[in-house]
């Protein structure tokens, strides 16, 4: 199946991930003039009225683009602001759409009247079968190793058994950090690579300069899984929960109950301010590096990945 017009003529097939509070105006007009998907949680704006201004910006400094650009909805029900952002969204008329931690038929329908499309996570097929019942245009399979919230599925397995049924658009999360993986979630089926660590070590981040300079000392035995710091089991850096004075190798179980996605957290050491998520390709970052460089590196490593898969196969 042919792919929907804004993703037709991206330089790399790669959807940056929108991460909370990383993501701002300029990491994702950085990433958008690169000539990948950039993308930013609508709840990053804050106060809600700041959304608005953000989208008025992205929209101006992207103009002409190739790329397209994308706003993450949490469509749970403690997001109290999601009518409100979803508003915002269609005035400036957001061509992509990521929503996350449930699917909605209603939020679907209206981003379909201004001509958008629906991107919907999901860590597994159960739960992608859902979102494309109620309107989506297209999956994102969270598998192992995704930083931030991740299910715990093989990779391999999760595009397996989506590709069985769902022939649309389809992104990969899961320990993607350069090039070669990028082609190998397209090898095993995927369209995209749905890439968030790399982007928080690039000096258009807005993140602290210890959280970047941990992206690029730690590897993947610095991230731990948990679900104490939201209620949802997510991955995050080793030395964050250390400086929080956390055993992060006995912490308890987190209350699924406390979920509040309008808040931040619901720990006392808030995820993501002071528990820095990450996921497991991270060893793959050797350096804190504008998001232009980095592009254009993945770039390299990928079509290096292509020509010697070329020779090793002696496919053409």
């Amino acid at each position: 199946m042919p792919l929907p017009v804004p993703f037709e003529n991206l330089r790399l097939p790669v959807i940056a991930a929108p991460m909370f509070i990383i993501s701002n105006p300029e990491l994702v007009i950085a990433q958008v003039r690169s000539g990948i998907v950039g993308s930013f949680p609508a709840l990053n704006a804050r106060p809600a009225s700041q959304l608005d201004e953000w989208l008025h910006r992205i929209c101006e400094e992207t103009a002409g683009c190739a790329a397209p650009f994308a706003v993450n909805l949490i469509v749970h029900r403690t997001n109290s602001r999601l009518e409100e952002d979803l508003a915002a969204c269609a005035k400036w008329k957001v061509p992509l759409v990521i929503t996350s931690l449930g699917a909605r038929e209603d939020v679907n329908a209206a981003v379909h009247d201004w001509g958008g499309k629906v991107l919907h996570d999901v860590i597994d097929n159960s739960f992608a079968r859902k979102a494309i019942e109620k309107g989506a245009d297209g999956l994102i399979a969270v598998a192992a190793g995704a930083g931030g919230h991740a299910g715990v599925q093989s990779p391999f397995a999760l595009v397996q058994e989506i590709r069985e049924w769902f022939s649309g658009p389809l992104a990969l999360s899961g320990a993607i950090a350069c090039g070669r993986s990028i082609l190998a979630a397209q090898a095993m089926g995927a369209d995209f690579a749905y890439m968030g660590s790399p982007w928080i070590a690039t000096p258009e981040a807005n993140a602290a300069e210890g959280y970047k300079q941990a992206i690029v000392e730690s590897h993947a035995s610095d991230i731990i899984y948990s679900n104490l710091f939201t209620g949802v089991h997510g991955n995050y850096l080793r030395p964050s929960i250390l400086a929080a004075g956390m055993d992060p190798d006995d912490l308890p179980d987190g209350d699924k109950s406390q979920m509040d996605f309008g808040s931040g957290g619901s720990s006392a050491a808030k995820a993501w301010k002071d528990i820095w998520g990450a996921g497991q390709g991270i060893g793959a970052i050797k350096a804190i590096e504008p998001v232009a460089d980095r592009v254009k590196a993945l770039l390299a490593q990928y079509q290096a990945a292509k020509a010697e898969l070329r020779s090793r196969t002696g496919m053409g």
